[in-house]
């Protein structure tokens, strides 16, 4: 639902406009002056604002010019009792989005106001795809396996809600490309999603980081400054690793998700606010909750739609992909030589557990577009870390590789015979399933199935 101030010094025409809007379905706010009205915009930002120029005290040219300077502004439309063609140029050159004149037609309020929301919807989403390609991120999942499709399902029901997100889910996973997957999905798409790692800001800095400070609040707050809350409002506010928040803080974050209000440190004044909330945790929060270390409170109050990001050990089928895919991407972003992996190198690096997953193949790969010298990566290749696991049957995605001596032939053999039989148990025997699942032609898999006696 568009919030709508209207600043007008006529109480008969806020209250006229108040209804005319509110019959189509807008949340309105009134205020009697301009200087009100930036006393309001302090502490919301409204998607419109209805404007009289003729006001007692600060006239509506100044107050637009003052919201004009501000970050993200709202458009307005000037309205005026006095109207002509000088006073509405010099309002459209001020910023204005479109002026009328008094008496107000019903008609062509709005028109106008839905003019003005659409183009400000349009804006909005302008802003965030520009975002998005410039930071050269991923925001999607890569992968086919039944881990990442499960996943993918569930975020595209959730999404489209309001409903608070917790995501967990081991280090270097995918939580926060999953939140940006659920904000891009929402209706506060077009507006901010605001980060906040709660790891890695310090505790005595973490109340002024989330609500934010006033002048003189400490030691070293020159200026007023808003917090994430404030920047996050009506977008969405991602809490990474909350399970690192203390309990002191725990429980202001508590309040304030029950209340959506806060004051800001230093502050008196109380402020609403509009978020959903995104958190994510590679804790095991129960866990924590008995030891004493996180609030049970606020674990059921974030856990209204809990998430699971699978570690990549259990999407090995995604590995591949994940590979071409950074293989890509950093080619183009970096202009580095296009690289290739054979298949051997493939089948090791699947066998592979990744402890520090995506985030630790990204990096791998980056390593080898800067040092390899050739076109493409072998086994022989392959850092000491991986080859060494391979050696010792320390990992194994689809189980471990058996003792005694193995060349790499071998070793590769069994691993497919291994991998495609636990395969097709999980597709229920259907080669066709099974083909779709790893990405295979289904005449080469059944060719693979026949050399393995697969039945």
């Amino acid at each position: 639902m568009a919030q709508i101030l209207v600043v007008d010094d006529e109480k008969d025409i806020r209250l006229s406009l108040r209804g005319i809007l509110e019959d189509e379905g807008f949340e309105v706010d009134e205020a009697e002056s301009g200087e009100a009205a930036l006393a309001y915009l302090e502490d919301r930002l409204p998607d419109l604002l209805l404007l009289d120029i003729w006001l007692t005290g600060m006239d509506g040219l100044e107050v637009l010019t003052r919201i004009r300077g501000g970050v993200a502004p709202p458009p307005v439309i000037m309205i005026s009792g006095h109207g002509n063609i000088e006073t509405a140029v010099n309002a459209i050159k001020k910023g204005a989005f479109d002026f009328i004149e008094k008496p107000l037609s019903l008609e062509k309020v709005i028109v106008c106001v839905h003019k003005a929301l659409e183009f400000n919807s349009i804006r909005r989403e302008n802003i965030a795809l520009r975002q998005r390609l410039s930071s050269n991120e991923v925001h999607e999942l890569t992968g086919r396996s039944k881990g990442v499709a499960s996943l993918c399902a569930q975020i595209e029901r959730v999404a489209p809600t309001d409903a608070w997100v917790l995501i967990a889910g081991e280090n270097g996973t995918g939580k926060e490309i999953v939140a940006r997957m659920i904000h891009d999905g929402s209706k506060r798409a077009g507006r901010s999603l605001v980060a906040v790692n709660c790891a890695a800001i310090p505790e005595e800095l973490i109340e002024s980081e989330l609500f934010g400070h006033e002048k003189g609040a400490f030691t070293g707050a020159d200026s007023a400054q808003a917090g994430k809350f404030e920047l996050a409002d009506k977008g969405t506010l991602f809490l990474d690793e909350i399970g690192d928040m203390s309990l002191k803080t725990q429980a202001k974050i508590l309040r304030i998700l029950q209340e959506q209000k806060f004051e800001r440190v230093g502050g008196r004044r109380t402020q609403s606010v509009d978020v959903r909330v995104i958190a994510a945790t590679n804790k095991d929060l129960l866990e924590e909750i008995k030891e004493g270390r996180f609030r049970e409170d606020l674990y059921y109050r974030l856990k209204v739609f809990p998430l699971m990001v699978p570690p990549l050990r259990e999407r090995a089928e995604d590995i591949t992909l994940l590979i071409e895919e950074f293989v890509g991407r950093l080619t183009r972003m970096h202009g580095f030589k296009p690289l290739r992996f054979s298949e051997d190198a493939l089948i090791a690096l699947t066998r592979y557990a990744w402890p520090g997953n995506v985030r630790e193949l990204k990096n791998f790969v980056e390593r080898m577009l800067i040092m390899h010298g050739g076109d493409e990566v072998g086994p022989e290749d392959l850092p000491d870390e991986i080859t060494r696991s391979l050696k010792t049957g320390e990992i194994g995605v689809v189980g471990h590789f058996p003792s005694g001596a193995m060349d790499f032939k071998a070793a590769r053999q069994e691993f497919e015979s291994e991998f495609l039989r636990r395969k097709l148990e999980e597709c229920d025997g259907n080669i066709t399933r099974l083909a779709e699942a790893i990405g295979l032609e289904r005449s080469y898999l059944y060719r693979k199935l026949k050399s393995y006696d697969i039945q």
